[in-house]
This record gives C-alpha cells, sequence and structure tokens, in this order.
C-alpha cells in the first residue's frame, strides 16, 4: 500500500491519504506532498509519471534492480538511486535496500524495491526534526539521505568493531578456525560492496549542494553539509578497513606458514633422532657376523652407541632451537 503525506506551510496538514487525491493536494501552491510507494507494477509508475511529467528514462530506472547509487537532473524534476546498509553481527554478511525517489519542486515520490528499506525510520526523523518542514521538498530529501547514509555509518563502525576483534585473533597460539575464516571472508564482500554502494553518495550529495540555492538554500544547507561529511567519514573508514582486514589476512597467512615451518622443524629434528638407533639396530639385526656377534658387549656397544648420538642430535638441534 501506498504512503502519502502532505505539508501546508511547514506544518503536516495530513496523512495516509489515497493516492488519487495527490493531484487536488498539489494544486495548492504551498503543498508539499510525500508518496511512497513498496515494489510498483509498471501500470502503477505510468500514473504517477502522466501527473508529475517524469522521464521516461526515470521510470526505467525506478523499476529496474541493481541501479548505482546517482543522481540525475532532468528538466522538471530529479532522479534518485540510494541504498540503505545493515550489517549481521552474527554472521558477517552485509545486506544492502534499495530505493529511488523522484524530486520536483514541490513533491517527493519514494519507490521502494522491497520492506527491507525502513521508511518508518525516515517517517521518524522527518518528525523528530518537524520545524525544517518549512523548507519543504529539500527537508524530505535531507531526512531520506540522512537515514541512506547513518545506515552506512552504523554498518561501518559495526564492522570496525569485529575488525578490532579479528586483530585480537593475531597472536592466539590456536589457528583461525572454518568459522573465522568464512566470518573474514564475508565482511571483506560486505566491505566491498558498502564501498561500492557509499563512494557514489559523495557526489549525489555535492550535487546538491552545488546547484547554487535552487534546490538546498542557505538556511538548510549545515544540514547537507553534515549529511557530506558523514559520507566523506564512511569511504575513508570503509578504505582503511579494507587496508587492514586484508593486513591481518595477510599476517594470518604468514603466522600459519611460520608455524608449520616450526612444526616441520621439530618433526624434522626427531626423526633425525629416531634414524639413528633405528640405522644401529638395523645394521646389528643383519644375519651376517658382525664385531660383538652373539657376545654381551656387542649388545652393550650398540645400546652405547644409541645413547651417544641420540644426544648429540639432540642438543645439537636444542642448540639450533630445532626442537
Amino acid at each position: 500500500m501506498a504512503r502519502t503525506r502532505v505539508y501546508r506551510d511547514g506544518v503536516l496538514a495530513a496523512e495516509g491519504f489515497p493516492v488519487e487525491e495527490v493531484s487536488d493536494h498539489l494544486r495548492d501552491p504551498s503543498a508539499v506532498v510525500w508518496l511512497d510507494m513498496c515494489a510498483p507494477s509498471e501500470n502503477d509508475l505510468a500514473e504517477i509519471s502522466v501527473e508529475l511529467g517524469l522521464h521516461e528514462l526515470a521510470v526505467e530506472g525506478a523499476l529496474g534492480h541493481r541501479q548505482r547509487p546517482k543522481l540525475d537532473v532532468y528538466d522538471s524534476h530529479m532522479f534518485l538511486t540510494v541504498y540503505a546498509g545493515a550489517f549481521d553481527q552474527e554472521t558477517g554478511r552485509f545486506d544492502v535496500a534499495e530505493a529511488a525517489a523522484f524530486v520536483t519542486g514541490n513533491v517527493l515520490v519514494t519507490v521502494r524495491k522491497s520492506e527491507d528499506f525502513a521508511i518508518d525510520e525516515v517517517v521518524r526523523r522527518w518528525d523528530s526534526s518537524a520545524r525544517l518542514a518549512r523548507y519543504g521538498v529539500a527537508f524530505l530529501l535531507h531526512g531520506l539521505l540522512d537515514y541512506v547514509v547513518d545506515s552506512h555509518f552504523e554498518a561501518v563502525e559495526a564492522m570496525d568493531e569485529q575488525v578490532e576483534a579479528l586483530e585480537e585473533t593475531l597472536f592466539d597460539e590456536r589457528p583461525i578456525g572454518p568459522a573465522e575464516q568464512r566470518r573474514t571472508f564475508e565482511m571483506r564482500k560486505g566491505l566491498a560492496v558498502l564501498r561500492r554502494i557509499a563512494m557514489p553518495m559523495r557526489e549525489v550529495v555535492n550535487t546538491l549542494l552545488r546547484r547554487d540555492g535552487d534546490f538546498v538554500d542557505g538556511a538548510i544547507t549545515p544540514y547537507y553539509q553534515d549529511v557530506y561529511d558523514h559520507v566523506l567519514r564512511v569511504t575513508e573508514w570503509v578504505d582503511s578497513l579494507r587496508d587492514l582486514i586484508a593486513n591481518i589476512r595477510e599476517a594470518h597467512l604468514t603466522m600459519q606458514g611460520n608455524r608449520l615451518n616450526l612444526i616441520m622443524k621439530r618433526v624434522t629434528g626427531w626423526a633425525a633422532i629416531i634414524a639413528v638407533p633405528t640405522m644401529i639396530t638395523g645394521f646389528y639385526g643383519q644375519n651376517l657376523p658382525f664385531p660383538g656377534f652373539e657376545r654381551p658387549w656387542g649388545f652393550w656397544v650398540s645400546t652405547f652407541l644409541i645413547v651417544l648420538v641420540s644426544a648429540l642430535l639432540y642438543r645439537a638441534f636444542r642448540r639450533r632451537d630445532w626442537i
């Protein structure tokens, strides 16, 4: 079901009215209308397109999936594509929810691809800063962008905590298991996705700020600059975390290789010690006469050689820290 709101002179006048009444509200020049649609059909968007004069490429972009975050400027309106994100700390996965928006002088139409995009959180931000409603559509669009960028910020903050926990496992005696490796892999994928949806937001917000007051006037500009600052912090944070997690992964592999070399070195040392008594007992076990054959002193000589050579090898390997 579609959700609707109308503001008049900076005050919420009505909400939840039928979509058919949007045209009636638009006749009032002081009215600012918000219309939200979740997974609309082509026919649903066609009606709104005719009413607002939307460009066919913008309508096609709203119906498509996996669009790049962007802001397209047309003669009568702007078209926006954004992604909200959520990080699952249990599995390490990063999930995204896509939404599009048509922005005109007095209308904001949001088109969500699924219920995963929490439009209720956007509405809560509007209600918590109702004093800014006098700025019209710029106020509505700010609430939408603020929610999207904050979702990115919360996700990268949670990922940072996970990376810190991963750093603490570097010097554990127990090597990381398959669960930790899978979690690290999911986190690396999540960071790549987050970077892909957060980086273009710099250009989106910057374009709105550069429009010479056509859309964002001086009074609400600081709020958009705050969103822009959060976008910059998210992108820089994501890049640093990607480098850090790559370094952690490389350190894990290096330490795992060093641990394997140490184990092989110790196994080789013990194998060399064991080879000496094996050689001596094998020599004295031949069915041929040899010094001390069938004599007691032959047994003691072989035993003495086993103990002596094994002790010398152990001491030599121990001195070189091989065992």
